[in-house]
């Protein structure tokens, strides 16, 4: 009974990181029009840009939460530096 346990608790686990890709890769496409597939398969030099290009748009979004714009969203802010992570990561 323990085993299927840990069984269902993997499926689990590993249906929420896709999930969790899938809002990412979502979220950069939608915001940036960057599929995230392709970035994280591109030359260092393409990554950088991307990783740049990110990083000014994350600082837009902080700009707008800290003036509470209406049009700010934490969630778009927080899978963009998510994005930004994995992508840092790959370097």
């Amino acid at each position: 009974m323990h085993r299927l346990t840990e069984e269902i608790e993997e499926y689990r686990q590993e249906k929420e990181e896709i999930s969790a890709q899938a809002r990412e890769r979502a979220t950069l496409f939608l915001t940036c029009g960057v599929d995230l597939s392709e970035a994280l398969s591109a030359s260092a030099e393409e990554r950088d840009r991307i990783m740049a290009r990110l990083r000014r748009l994350i600082e837009r979004e902080r700009i707008k939460g800290v003036r509470r714009h209406w049009s700010y969203d934490l969630n778009r802010h927080i899978a963009m530096k998510q994005a930004l992570n994995r992508l840092s990561r790959q370097d």
